[in-house]
C-alpha cells in the first residue's frame, strides 16, 4: 500500500450536529494510517443549471477541482424519503459536469448510510450507487455500512461510544483503503 491516499469525504447532512456528520468524523478517526480523509464542503454549491457553465461559479469550480485532485471519495449520507438529500444530489450533478469531464470518473468510492431507524439508510445506501454506474466510479460492494439506530451510538459531545461500531467503522475503512488500491487506476 502507498504511504499515503487522498479521500474527498462528502456529508449529505448540512446541521453541523447531524448524526451523519458524526459517524463521518468517526470514520476519520478510525481511518487506517496513509489514508486521508478531507471533507469537501456541499452545502454552498449552487443548484446545478446548465445554463451556468458558459461562467461557471467560483463554488463550482473549486468543488471541481478539489474532488478531481483526490484520490478516492467516501459518501456519507442521511436517509431523505428513501434516497439520498438533495444537496449531495446536487454534489454530484455538479462534479459530473460539463459532460465529458466528470471528476468522478475512475475514482474508487464507497458509501456510509446513517439513520436513526432501524434499516441504516439502506434506500439512500442503494440509491446513490445507482448514480456511481453512470458515474463510472468503482464502488466498494463488501462491506456495505448501514449504520442503524445512530442516535443512540453517541454521547452529548458527539463521541462514539459503541464499541462494536467503532470496531465495525474500523474494519470498514481498511477495506475501503485495500479497495482504493485494488481499483485505482493511477
Amino acid at each position: 500500500m502507498p504511504s499515503s491516499r487522498n479521500v474527498a469525504l462528502l456529508i449529505g447532512s448540512l446541521r453541523k450536529e447531524s448524526i451523519t456528520r458524526k459517524v463521518a468524523r468517526a470514520l476519520v478517526a478510525v481511518a487506517p494510517g496513509g489514508l486521508h480523509l478531507d471533507e469537501v464542503e456541499i452545502g454552498a454549491l449552487p443548484h446545478y443549471n446548465q445554463d451556468l457553465e458558459a461562467a461557471v461559479p467560483d463554488a463550482w469550480a473549486a468543488f471541481r477541482s478539489r474532488v478531481q485532485a483526490m484520490d478516492a471519495v467516501l459518501f456519507a449520507t442521511p436517509e431523505y424519503n428513501r434516497s439520498v438529500p438533495g444537496v449531495l444530489k446536487n454534489a454530484i450533478d455538479v462534479g459530473s459536469r460539463p459532460y465529458g469531464k466528470s471528476v468522478w470518473s475512475g475514482k474508487p468510492c464507497a458509501v456510509v448510510s446513517v439513520s436513526p431507524g432501524v434499516i441504516g439508510g439502506f434506500g439512500a445506501n442503494q440509491h446513490i450507487r445507482q448514480s456511481f454506474v453512470f458515474l463510472d466510479m468503482p464502488a466498494m460492494q463488501q462491506p456495505e455500512a448501514y449504520i442503524g439506530g445512530a442516535a443512540a451510538l453517541f454521547d452529548d459531545a458527539g463521541t462514539l461510544i459503541n464499541d462494536s461500531t467503532r470496531e465495525f467503522l474500523a474494519k470498514y475503512m481498511t477495506a475501503f483503503a485495500a479497495w482504493i488500491e485494488r481499483t485505482r487506476k493511477s
